[in-house]
């Protein structure tokens, strides 16, 4: 685990012994933590019914690990490290420089006209595309072999770059998820004007997405403070990774109580018991697409069922750091799978999806409760994903940038498939190109082509575009195979894309 920067003073600070009464934000503390004390930096401070709590970032240990401590678990016999005063005071110059800017430079001069809506649409898809162009891509690098298996590709493709020639990457058995970026991808990038630009170089980046939980840059998402302690959820108990916008009642509480069925929450236990005994519903409140003997996925309506898609996103909000929506779901669907016992269906995960996407996104927010994860629930809802987008004939994407653990999901569930699609290609000797893997996998020539330089299976020779499969990479997938995994049996769908009217972009029935 990599260490956070937040609980490593840049200068030497002041030490002394605090009390529960002077000990503050700021303030650097040893604080227990799995057994022994541990370097902490105190982010906030509040008073529950259970007596005051900290929240502590610990240190070398990622954002979504922080916590809030009891009095009990701060060891004040150390002396605490204090907050240096002269680090947050202004000074004089810069703070008169960043005042609110004159009326001359906000008013418009006499004859220029306002934006109008296309050039304000316009600077909006420009945002909308930089912000995609700097979410990093730490592929994995792979060992790569002499080549054994090559496949011509189409000399028509324009978009590869006829001087990409891969290269031999550092040898090991298996894929290190934390590797670095590919070194050509981080350098086309930067070529382009669409990289990082003078923001953060590569390295940053990579520790940036270590340590932050997410990839997201905006430093106000980042710095909210993770508001609930615990939430049963079930016959679970959850711990929240970060912020969520439940109602400031239930901030104060130690414990927080969700129906799983319905997704209403609760501050006690008596009023949640006599709703449990009160719920009828036993399933997400939409149409069931698919079941086999393992999960079954509802669809749900935003506009339909407000109360309970917000509620989801409210619950999703603890453990997705870069997510935005809470109360505005009637332009998404939900897409919710959920496994059965005898009790009714259990919300595993979801994944939400415009109903009209401007940019061809199948999926807009993708997440699997933390009880449920490395399981392999994650890569049926994507593999659910790209099945309606083979039903709607048309290729999907996921909506950038993605989580760090959605990213995860994504890098191996390309790889695998397009590898797969390429061996059967090769064993009946077909050619094939980026093409027609999009088109047979429904994904976007950009995830495909992406998913090929990391791999380093893309090459230049002797004027030809080929696909290359190194040894090492196809004995890799062989062992991978012998593992069981679940996979969702497209014939089960029941399911036609729906119609939508030109006014409210909602279901026109």
């Amino acid at each position: 685990m990599t260490g956070d920067s937040r609980a490593t003073s840049e200068s030497p600070r002041q030490k002394s012994i605090a009390t529960p009464e002077t000990i503050c934000a700021g303030c650097i503390a040893m604080v227990e933590k799995d057994g022994g004390y541990r370097r902490a930096e105190i982010l906030s401070k509040k008073t529950t019914k259970s007596g005051t709590q900290f929240y502590c970032n610990f240190d070398q240990f990622n954002k979504r690990l922080d916590e809030w401590v009891p009095l009990v678990r701060v060891d004040f016999t150390k002396e605490v490290e204090w907050p240096n005063p002269d680090k947050d005071k202004p000074k004089e110059g810069k703070g008169k420089k960043g005042s609110a800017p004159s009326k001359k430079s906000v008013a418009l001069k006499k004859g220029q006209k306002r934006p109008s809506k296309a050039s304000k649409n316009s600077k909006r898809e420009q945002s909308i595309s930089v912000s995609e162009a700097t979410t990093p891509h730490p592929w994995t690098e792979l060992p790569v072999e002499l080549p054994q298996l090559k496949i011509e590709e189409s000399n028509e493709r324009g978009a590869i770059d006829s001087n990409a020639v891969a290269t031999p990457a550092t040898a090991g058995d298996e894929m290190d998820l934390d590797d670095e970026y590919d070194s050509q991808l981080a350098k086309k990038k930067r070529a382009d004007g669409n990289g990082l630009g003078g923001g953060y170089t590569r390295e940053q980046e990579i520790e940036k997405l270590r340590t932050s939980g997410s990839m997201t840059q905006n430093p106000a998402e980042i710095s909210r403070i993770r508001n609930i302690s615990k939430v049963q959820f079930g016959k679970f108990d959850l711990f929240p990774w970060y912020f969520s916008p439940y109602p400031e009642a239930y901030t104060q509480e130690d414990l927080i109580f969700i129906c799983e069925f319905c997704l209403n929450y609760f501050c006690d236990n008596k009023p949640f018991t006599r709703h449990r005994q009160k719920c009828t519903l036993l399933h997400p409140p939409g149409n069931e697409l698919y079941r086999d003997d393992h999960v079954s996925f509802f669809e749900i309506d935003g506009r339909r069922q407000r109360t309970w898609c917000r509620n989801l996103c409210l619950l999703s909000k603890m453990f997705l750091d870069h997510k935005t929506l809470y109360y505005d779901v009637d332009p998404f669907l939900f897409y919710v799978m959920t496994c059965k016992d005898d009790q009714g269906f259990h919300v595993v995960g979801y994944f939400s999806k415009e109903k009209e996407s401007a940019d061809g996104y199948n999926v807009a927010c993708i997440l699997t409760l933390p009880q449920y994860q490395r399981k392999g629930y994650g890569r049926l809802l994507i593999q659910f994903s790209y099945e309606l987008s083979r039903i709607e004939k048309k290729l999907g994407s996921p909506e950038k940038p993605l989580s760090d653990l959605g990213l995860l999901s994504y890098r191996q569930y390309w790889s695998e498939n397009i590898l797969d699609l390429i061996i059967a290609c090769n064993e009946r000797e077909e050619k094939i190109t980026i093409e027609s893997i999009s088109e047979q996998l429904a994904m976007t020539p950009q995830d495909v082509e992406h998913t090929l330089q990391a791999l380093k299976m893309q090459v230049y020779h002797r004027g030809e575009h080929k696909l290359v499969i190194p040894d090492k990479l196809i004995q890799q997938r062989a062992k991978a195979k012998l593992k069981k995994k679940r996979v969702l049996d497209p014939a089960r769908i029941q399911w036609k894309p729906p119609v939508f009217s030109a006014a409210s972009r909602t279901w026109a029935w």
